[in-house]
Order: C-alpha cells, then structure tokens, then sequence
C-alpha cells in the first residue's frame, strides 16, 4: 500500500506519528556516534542536520536541539567524508571560552549553531544572541553579545527563569 493510500485510510496525523515514534525507537542520536563512521550512513541514521558548514579540512554538520532542546552536537568530518570528532558543544566551558574581541558572527554560529533568540537591550549597541543549555541539572542561558561589526564583545550567564519561552506572551 502506498504513503497516499495510507494517508487517505488512516489521516495523515497518525501515520507521522507512528514514523516518529519507529525513528525514536531506533534510538538514532547524535550523540551515539562515533569517530569513523561515514557520512552518508550518519546522515541515513540521523536525517538531515540543523546546519552544514564548511571547516578547513572537511565539514561540520550541527544537530540542534534548540529552541526546545538544551544539546547541539557539532559532528565533523574530514574531506573524504570521516567522523572525526562529535562534540556537544552547548556548555558553559565552550561559551566561557569564547575569545572576546576576536570572535565574530560566523565564528559563534559555526561553533554554537543559530541561537535560540537574537534581543536587543538599550545598554549595549549590537546583538545578544541567547542560547539555552544545561548546567549539571541546572537550566542556563548564554547571552553572546555581539557589537554592530559582529564581534563579541563580552558573554554573560543567567538562570533559565520559569515559563521563559512564554516571556513575551
């Protein structure tokens, strides 16, 4: 029986929901993957990433949990299309350690992935990118400012207030 045909016996509805609920059953995450692995069998396994940025020598692809999720996995690739590394890189050591004042705009991206919101506050001209992840158990946000020419300027931390993604409501 075809996809359509299914769809118009049972609605669409239910049928995507027993797709997704046979993925999450095959435990296919990030995280589980390991150095060597190929390309094409990770992206079989785990479908299409967040982002696709090009590195030096070879490729990263990026799975973001974000805006509801607190874990992006950074999983790079060497040029014959080989896991080399699969990092979770939302962490307040990788945001501590942000060169100021050197990084830019694509260097956060390319590191971090998009950010869960971009704000403006009147005390500082230029963008605060926030991103969400997990301290211990604790819920965190890290706000990357980044001055009017892209470059970050200072990183600031704060606790993830209840209802956060309902602030503005």
């Amino acid at each position: 029986m075809t996809l359509s045909a299914l769809c118009a016996l049972r609605g669409c509805g239910v049928l995507a929901l027993v797709a997704l609920v046979a993925q999450l059953s095959g435990c296919a995450l990030p995280a589980r993957e390991k150095p060597g692995a190929l390309r094409a069998e990770v992206l079989a396994r785990l479908g299409p990433p967040s982002a696709t940025l090009a590195l030096a020598s070879g490729e990263r692809l990026l799975y973001s949990e974000l805006p509801a999720g607190f874990e992006a996995y950074a999983l790079d690739f060497d040029a014959s299309g080989r896991l080399l590394r699969n990092e979770q890189v939302l962490t307040q050591t990788r945001f501590e350690n942000i060169p100021q004042g050197v990084w830019t705009t694509a260097d956060v991206q390319r590191s971090f992935g998009a950010p869960l919101r971009v704000e403006r506050v009147a005390r500082f001209d230029g963008d605060i990118w926030t991103y969400r992840f997990r301290q211990n158990s604790d819920l965190r946000l890290a706000h990357v400012h980044l001055d009017r020419q892209g470059v970050v300027q200072q990183v600031l931390f704060t606790d993830e207030l209840p209802h956060f993604d309902n602030a503005r409501d």
